[in-house]
């Protein structure tokens, strides 16, 4: 009889990272079909920058929006995913994207999280944090 050893942990930890990559996409695509059902117009997604990465970027009627999508399992969760570093992070790419697009026209800027559950409740932190 043999035994098999059980997975390397390296082994465990790429596919756990590649479900949660796809999670990641799917809770995104979701919210971007929120976004558009409510008349909002996707600038970019998936936007990078040498600041790092806006999951999505959208306009309407003069409010531009970065938001940030967290596949969570709970909303607790995501809160504690978004600290001052991210938070720092995410607004530098945001400067740099605004830079890069002379050509978005808005009035006013926010930064919006977004958390997508398992059971595919979605809930949105409209003005999460600002600039400092």
């Amino acid at each position: 009889m043999t035994v098999s050893s059980p997975a390397p942990p390296s082994w465990r930890r790429r596919v756990a990272g590649r479900r949660a990559h796809h999670a990641g996409l799917e809770a995104e695509r979701k919210v971007i079909a929120l976004l558009r059902q409510e008349e909002w117009t996707i600038l970019a997604h998936r936007a990078r920058t040498q600041w790092g990465e806006i999951d999505i970027v959208a306009t309407r009627g003069g409010m531009l929006v970065f938001t940030e999508v967290k596949a969570r399992r709970s909303v607790m969760q995501a809160g504690d995913a978004i600290d001052r570093r991210t938070m720092r992070r995410l607004m530098n790419a945001a400067q740099a994207l605004c830079m890069l697009n002379s050509s978005w026209n808005y009035d006013e800027m926010r930064f919006d999280v977004v958390v997508v559950l398992p059971d595919g409740n979605v809930h949105r932190i409209e003005d999460a944090f600002r600039m400092e």
